[in-house]
């Protein structure tokens, strides 16, 4: 790939604030794009609408700004942009690769026969796999549009990862495009935005591994082209769980407001992906020259109280 052409993204999601998990993968992405002389987009996924928390999408580009990361386009905001989502959606009805389905959350957890994954729900059984898209006029309760999976999980190479396969049939099965509240889920937006914005590589963290066989079948029926996906390991705590209030108040915010430098923090995380031999302080800029994917360890990253403590930050559980 030409360098010039490299296009990444930031993409918080304002359902809370970020924190040093969200800082780790937002760097990193940032890094890959910079150290190629590539562009960042910005893009506000605020389609969760019940969960998204007021002046979270502001905290998201403070802290952002905080960490002196920047991006040349945006912010773009997910909620601004439903006609698109609505196009795409129509494309699978036309198709027949959607239904209309009535179940709800809990159908699907009482129907699943096995222990599922932390971040992903039970495999569909398959309870309204049988309707067609005309039946959805008949309905007279409220209802999601699923993307039929069928035999598909496609295979890819994950730019950090290498050769990735999921069985998307055993990890999820047929999976909500739009939910019943007249919105599109994760899914479909985030594909439908990395088209039309012409991202080019996703850097993000390795829980969302089981989303990309979905996405990739949906670019292959919307007729997009995909992106290079590179699944980076999480920040965990000490107990190796993904980081979260359970591990004490991590909130980029808390840190600010506790007169963390930023630069100190991005030394810790420097040195949590192995570019620096030792804690120091230094900027995202400073970082670009140091920047190499593959000397990011394979393990997830514990933070711990000691460590938060060694950049002038002390939390309690």
């Amino acid at each position: 790939m030409n360098e010039q052409s490299y296009v990444g993204r930031l993409a918080p999601s304002p359902t809370g604030a970020q924190h040093v998990g969200n800082a780790r993968t937002y760097l990193i992405a940032w890094l890959a794009a910079r150290s190629r002389g590539g562009r960042v987009v910005l893009r506000m996924e605020d389609i969760d609408s019940p969960r998204i928390k007021p002046g979270s999408a502001e905290q998201a580009i403070a802290d952002l700004r905080w960490l002196g990361l920047d991006w040349d386009e945006g912010p773009i905001v997910q909620t601004q942009r439903l006609p698109l989502y609505e196009a795409a959606l129509r494309q699978l009805q036309a198709k027949e690769l959607v239904y209309p389905c009535t179940c709800s959350r809990k159908d699907v957890e009482l129907a699943a026969s096995a222990p599922h994954l932390e971040h992903e729900a039970p495999a569909y059984p398959g309870t309204c796999a049988g309707r067609s898209v005309r039946d959805a006029a008949f309905l007279n309760q409220p209802y999601c549009w699923r993307f039929r999976v069928g035999s598909q999980s496609p295979a890819f190479v994950d730019g950090f990862r290498g050769p990735t396969r999921v069985d998307s049939r055993q990890v999820g099965g047929d999976f909500v495009v739009w939910k019943s509240c007249a919105t599109p889920a994760y899914q479909l937006a985030v594909v439908v935005d990395d088209a039309v914005q012409g991202i080019t590589e996703v850097i993000r963290g390795d829980d969302l591994v089981a989303s990309t066989p979905r996405q990739l079948l949906l670019y292959q029926e919307l007729g997009l082209k995909p992106p290079r996906f590179t699944h980076v390991p999480l920040v965990v705590g000490v107990d190796g769980r993904r980081l979260a209030k359970r591990h004490g108040d991590t909130r980029l915010s808390s840190l600010r407001a506790a007169g963390v430098r930023s630069e100190m923090l991005i030394g810790l995380l420097a040195w949590s992906c192995g570019w620096l031999e030792n804690l120091e302080v230094i900027t995202a800029r400073e970082l670009v020259r140091l920047f190499h994917l593959e000397q990011i360890s394979t393990r997830s990253f514990a933070l711990t109280p000691q460590l938060l403590q060694q950049i002038g930050y002390f939390t309690t559980n």
